[in-house]
């Protein structure tokens, strides 16, 4: 018997259906991510908001005779310390909540500081462009020539360590990404026909530059701010656990990774194994919100 005849539409339609399936399929599957992010991020803020009714203990109340206690579930732990102790009988999930404020306030200081100063400089420079174009994009080229751990740690060696210090140092960190951004955009927009429209009927600068650029560039800048904050949170751990950035008694979980960095190799790791997770799961879950919002914000990218 002869195979049955499948009509050229009919295997247009089956593809067309298998096409569709899968997409929706990695649709649901994205979606389900962004919202799993959302929620862990969701959950870090609300700690970082509210730390003193979630956490159980003081992050520095100390009780040597419970020192490095295994969490709650295991063997050997204490019900009162879901997550263990540390070498000085601290409470880690306590320290790990106080560490979330820290953390956070730190980085969306730093975040608030570049972001304001990297677009202002970008949008002077990419709309009268001249001599101060060229002075802003070689200091910009100097500073993104050099690795900038040695030059946070060359800084804070020269004016100290402080929680305001550290501040500065990682707004300085990310103005360059926001300069050359709202340059690049600016040298574009200044050429549009709206902006010569509004020069034509006398506006000046300031207001073209404020009311009609500027609102242009805010969905690039949602979306660069929002990636650089899981970096700005990544560079302050890593000062932190250098000595280098926030200083103990202040909680925060580069202070947590480094006072239990002598137990990483040991059968205690799970003293920097929690702080670890929450760096990790705060900048996964930034990133991955970065990239939905990059996907939403920028007409391009719908189909």
């Amino acid at each position: 018997m002869s195979a049955p005849h499948t009509s050229p539409a009919t295997a247009s339609s089956a593809a067309v259906r298998e096409l569709t399936g899968h997409q929706l399929s990695r649709v649901q599957s994205g979606d389900a991510l962004v919202l799993l992010a959302f929620l862990i991020l969701a959950m870090i803020v609300i700690c970082a908001l509210f730390p003193s009714p979630l956490a159980p203990h003081d992050p520095n109340d100390q009780e040597i005779t419970l020192r490095l206690k295994p969490p709650g579930w295991m063997s050997g732990g204490d019900g009162a310390h879901p997550l263990g102790t540390d070498q000085l009988g601290r409470d880690i999930l306590s320290r790990v909540i106080y560490g979330a404020r820290i953390s956070l306030i730190v980085a969306l200081s730093a975040l608030a500081i570049s972001g304001t100063i990297g677009v202002t400089i970008g949008l002077l420079a990419g709309y009268y462009g001249g001599r101060l174009d060229d002075w802003i994009m070689r200091i910009a080229d100097v500073q993104l020539s050099i690795p900038y751990v040695l030059l946070a740690i060359a800084i804070i060696v020269v004016i100290g360590t402080s929680t305001q210090n550290v501040v500065l140092v990682l707004a300085l960190y990310g103005w360059v990404v926001y300069a050359r951004l709202a340059r690049g955009q600016t040298l574009s927009l200044r050429e549009r026909e709206f902006i010569q429209a509004y020069r034509a009927m006398g506006a000046r600068d300031w207001r073209i530059i404020v009311q009609h650029v500027l609102p242009n560039l805010l969905s690039a800048v949602i979306v660069v701010g929002s990636l650089e904050l899981a970096g700005i949170i990544t560079l302050e751990s890593s000062l932190s656990f250098l000595g280098l950035g926030i200083q103990p008694p202040t909680v925060s979980w580069g202070v947590m990774l480094a006072d239990g960095r002598t137990y990483l190799l040991g059968g205690r790791r799970l003293v920097v194994t929690f702080p670890g997770v929450a760096i990790t799961l705060t900048v996964l879950s930034i990133n991955v919100l970065a990239d939905w919002l990059r996907d939403v914000l920028d007409p391009r990218l719908k189909v």
